[in-house]
């Protein structure tokens, strides 16, 4: 197998000589690394069993289906009764016709995560958010990597520009993009397995991850006689306040669809969801999510974040708008780990004065993203102006000073640009 692909901005440099390190080829020992993580993720499990008995929170084992009446019976017959219910039954990789998910040849994101080798070669399809993560991780410890996209272009619901920094990227990397293209099969042979796509074109490799999204862990959710209904797709319907049909049963997170648009299959969402139907079960005051501005994170590399309209949906929208990009080239923090690749790009609602006003959209690509979001996030949600976050000062030198240089940039005071 090659030898792993390291970046500075993930805490190893890539060209040892350059920051004075010498050392031997590095290379990977997959099962180690899944070793630990499984020891990460039981940490984090166990830790949250601590909270929930300190809080002294029952935990029934099991698989539940809820009857009418706000009960829920138990896989092993046992009945519990609430007055009110939150169904929070979560999703499952989707798979596709011809693509029989076996766990050695035929992978989703689920049998990916416990293998113990890596394989040399592989196909992702489906080039969204966890294709791209899957991709990019696979291919910076060594195997070498083919994406399948049907869609024009990778990361379908990211800003254009971003997406485009993304591709390039992984393309200057090795990782084969195609995009366009439609998956016909395979043919597993001695050897791994024939991947047909396209208009004829073949690629033979390992393994085969497919990425196509998730699917509602609705089935056996409900009994006959629930007030909760499912659409076509199987989702729980809900409305604003996750109110399901049945009174007093709420839903929350990838179960549901949102009567306005796409719903943002995210744990932090989830986590939002499950506080706002607390809040009305206790009688506090609450705010439905707004699912147009929460925050994306994308942690492949480079990585991505965002939150808020892009350029495109803000036109579609009919919006005249203010567009600054602000690259990481000349960040001092940058040039420090070696990572200039990727920018801060920012949306805002041109005003009657041709100048920028209310920010509409932050998109990050680049090292770290996802730890600097938040600014960003909080400016999209307050409904701020370039005028009021420019004021904020910016530590230096922190990979952050390029969302206050867009933002100075956008008062048409930007030192760089």
């Amino acid at each position: 197998m090659p030898a792993p692909r390291l970046h500075p901005g993930q805490g190893v440099p890539g060209d040892g000589k350059e920051f004075g390190i010498q050392a031997e080829q590095p290379s990977v020992d997959f099962a180690a690394s899944q070793a630990r993580k499984q020891k990460v993720v039981d940490g984090l499990w166990k830790g949250l069993q601590s909270l929930m008995k300190a809080r002294k929170n029952t935990v029934f084992p099991g698989t539940g289906t809820l009857l009418p009446g706000r009960k829920v019976r138990l896989d092993d017959g046992r009945e519990l009764q609430g007055d009110h219910v939150i169904l929070a039954a979560g999703s499952v990789p989707r798979s596709l016709p011809g693509f029989e998910v076996d766990g050695r040849v035929v992978l989703t994101s689920d049998e990916l995560l416990d293998l113990e080798r890596l394989p040399a070669s592989v196909v992702v399809i489906g080039a969204g958010a966890i294709g791209c993560e899957f991709a990019s991780m696979m291919s910076d410890l060594g195997s070498q990597v083919t994406v399948l996209e049907v869609l024009p272009r990778i990361i379908p619901g990211c800003d254009r520009d971003v997406a485009e920094v993304v591709s390039r990227s992984f393309k200057r990397r090795g990782i084969e993009m195609r995009t366009g293209v439609q998956v016909h099969g395979h043919s597993p042979g001695e050897n791994g397995t024939t991947v047909s796509f396209g208009d004829g074109e073949q690629v033979t490799v390992d393994a085969v991850v497919v990425s196509v999204g998730r699917r509602p862990g609705s089935e056996g959710l409900l009994a006959p006689g629930t007030g909760v209904k499912l659409d076509q797709r199987g989702f729980v319907a809900v409305d604003q306040w996750l109110r399901t049909g049945e009174e007093g049963v709420f839903a929350v997170g990838d179960l549901i669809a949102t009567p306005d648009g796409p719903h943002p299959q995210l744990a932090h969402v989830g986590f939002a969801e499950g506080m706002l139907a607390i809040k009305q079960i206790l009688g506090e005051p609450a705010v439905p999510v707004d699912y147009n501005r929460v925050p994306w994170c994308i942690y492949c590399h480079p990585e991505v974040a965002f939150a808020g309209m892009s350029e495109e949906s803000a036109r579609e929208a009919g919006l005249d708008v203010v567009v600054k990009k602000v690259p990481y080239s000349h960040n001092g923090r940058a040039l420090i780990l070696g990572e200039t690749e990727g920018m801060v790009k920012v949306i805002a609602e041109k005003g009657p004065d041709g100048r920028a006003g209310r920010i509409l959209g932050v998109h990050m690509v680049g090292p770290w993203v996802t730890e600097q979001l938040g600014q960003g996030y909080l400016s999209v949600n307050w409904e701020a102006t370039p005028d009021e976050a420019a004021q904020f000062i910016q530590p230096h030198p922190s990979l952050s000073e390029q969302f206050g240089e867009a933002m100075l940039a956008l008062t048409g005071r930007g030192l760089h640009y």
